[in-house]
């Protein structure tokens, strides 16, 4: 059965991160089945793996020239194959493709995170053909690598065994006619998999089944929630609020502001919540230099950075939490804020220095068909490339933030510097006497903005409103506020009444941890 994957671009690895890939040159039960047991146990939520048989390994890489398989070989994995796999626990069968790839007999089994692990099958699997031995463990996948499960391992195995993703779980309030035929044929052909030729005569139940997005007895399947959110035309009938909404606030009291929602399959709300940000809010300019001939091309926002972001936002919201992905554009720069916030495994120094490194994935599955359609980078490359694209553009770089619940992830990327004099202007002017828009104050960075407010408490503690007039604002603006916050979770700054936050007397002040790191 064809997978509804681009078998090509797999084995390349340009859509399926190298560690969720395995290279095997020829039919070996033992490091198969493991593999295959690994992959099924799903330990960091990755979703699953490949095995490509036929492709001989080099240092993670397919090596070339390929050396393919023989007749008899796939005759051998035909046989062999579903005869092994009765031997994992419980039982798992994977899918499988025979292909080609560059003039070579391949094939690919392709092994999801199974939804009744942990899985354990036999540690040895005699060369002889005899019945492999009773003695069975549980395998998972380190990196790159299959390996038997320690005891810790295992524990975790079993503590994670019933939390299975809530994109991976069935919906048993929709019926599969909630699927839509015409928007999984248009995926398949969009991504290049050899399904789509079949899945023109093929039912939706059967494709559905095909492309594991359904689950359930014969006569009672139902779709995955992944499949909504994919193939429907309105996932938010059955996850409220499962949109994009941009706000373009080029005032602080509203005064034009532009708002638009984006509903839909998942894909299509954030190509089209894109292609409004490129067309509505991208702005270039080209910055002439004396020293030099050459010119500069510069944006306002770097737009590849704002793909990630966004894109970043739609894989990793939690679809259980009735709150869309909001996106506000003001004088000062954007926010993107999805809920819930990230994974306790990133510390408070992760998001100050930018490394957003989860331990387990929240939407497996989401991932995978994001990667498939390009709309997402690799296992934790986003972040870096954010980075990268700020620094090319000459941008300043984001601010990550969050509470101290974890309830939502804001990724702040300010405005490019040459666009803070232009038509934009900046957030607040100064309180000097007289029109204060007549005279803009210039625009600071959140860097600045956090260096003139640790400054400013040193030396007293004040209120907000204070501390606001004394930076030169006619009152606290969004940028003063996300500094607060952030600097208030790390515990450099402190309320003077913590237990009443909002008494009148309130006053901000330097931590004595922040007075002593001084």
């Amino acid at each position: 059965m064809p997978l509804p994957i681009n078998i090509k671009e797999l084995i390349e690895q340009r859509i399926v991160e190298s560690a969720r890939i395995e290279y095997k040159s020829s039919w070996n039960p033992e490091p198969i089945i493991h593999t295959i047991c690994a992959f099924a146990n799903d330990i960091d939520n990755w979703g699953g793996g490949y095995i490509v048989l036929g492709v001989e390994d080099d240092n993670g890489a397919p090596k070339l020239p390929l050396k393919g398989l023989s007749k008899r070989e796939i005759d051998e994995i035909n046989k062999g194959l579903l005869q092994k796999c009765n031997t994992i626990e419980p039982r798992y069968i994977p899918v499988v493709e025979q292909t080609q790839y560059n003039g070579k007999e391949v094939m690919v089994i392709w092994a999801p995170g199974g939804n009744d692990r942990p899985y354990r099958c036999p540690i040895d699997f005699p060369a002889d053909g005899k019945k492999a031995k009773s003695e069975k463990a549980h395998y998972i996948r380190k990196t790159s690598n299959t390996i038997r499960a320690n005891e810790n391992d295992t524990r975790e195995l079993f503590s994670i065994a019933s939390d299975i993703p809530f994109d991976d779980r069935v919906n048993w309030n929709a019926g599969m006619e909630k699927l839509r035929h015409p928007l999984i044929s248009n995926f398949l052909y969009e991504v290049g998999s050899g399904l789509y030729e079949r899945s023109q005569d093929m039912s939706i139940t059967a494709l559905a089944e095909s492309m594991r997005i359904s689950a359930g007895t014969q006569e009672s399947t139902r779709p995955l929630n992944v499949g909504l959110m994919f193939f429907n035309e309105r996932p938010d009938d059955f996850f409220r609020y499962a949109r994009i909404e941009v706000v373009d606030k080029p005032d602080p009291t509203g005064d034009g502001m532009v708002e638009k929602v984006f509903t839909g399959p998942l894909d299509r709300q954030l190509k089209d919540a894109l292609a409004f940000i490129s067309n509505y809010v991208m702005k270039e300019k080209i910055l002439k230099h004396s020293d030099r001939a050459e010119s500069d091309r510069i944006s306002n926002y770097p737009f590849a950075a704002v793909e990630e972001i966004l894109a970043n936002a739609v894989y990793h919201k939690s679809y259980q939490v009735a709150e869309p992905i909001t996106i506000v554009f003001t004088p000062d720069g954007m926010e993107v804020t999805s809920c819930p916030g990230p994974d306790r495994s990133i510390s408070d120094d992760d998001l100050r220095r930018c490394r957003l490194v989860a331990k387990r994935t929240r939407n497996r599955r989401i991932g995978d068909f994001l990667k498939e359609l390009r709309l997402v980078e690799g296992r934790n490359t986003g972040v870096p490339r954010i980075l990268r694209e700020a620094e090319r553009n000459g941008s300043d770089p984001p601010v990550f933030e969050t509470d101290a619940e974890r309830s939502y992830l804001t990724v702040y990327l300010p405005v490019h510097r040459a666009f803070r004099e232009d038509g934009r202007g900046s957030r607040e002017g100064p309180t000097a006497a007289g029109d204060a828009r007549k005279t803009p104050k210039p625009y600071r960075s959140r860097r600045e903005i956090r260096e003139d407010v640790l400054s400013a408490l040193g030396e007293e503690s004040m209120s907000r409103n204070m501390l606001a007039r004394k930076l030169g604002y006619a009152k606290i603006t969004d940028g003063l506020r996300g500094v607060l916050s952030e600097l208030m979770a790390e515990g450099t700054i402190e309320h003077t009444i913590p237990d009443n936050p909002t008494d009148k007397s309130q006053r901000l002040r330097l931590t004595q941890r922040a007075k002593d790191a001084a």
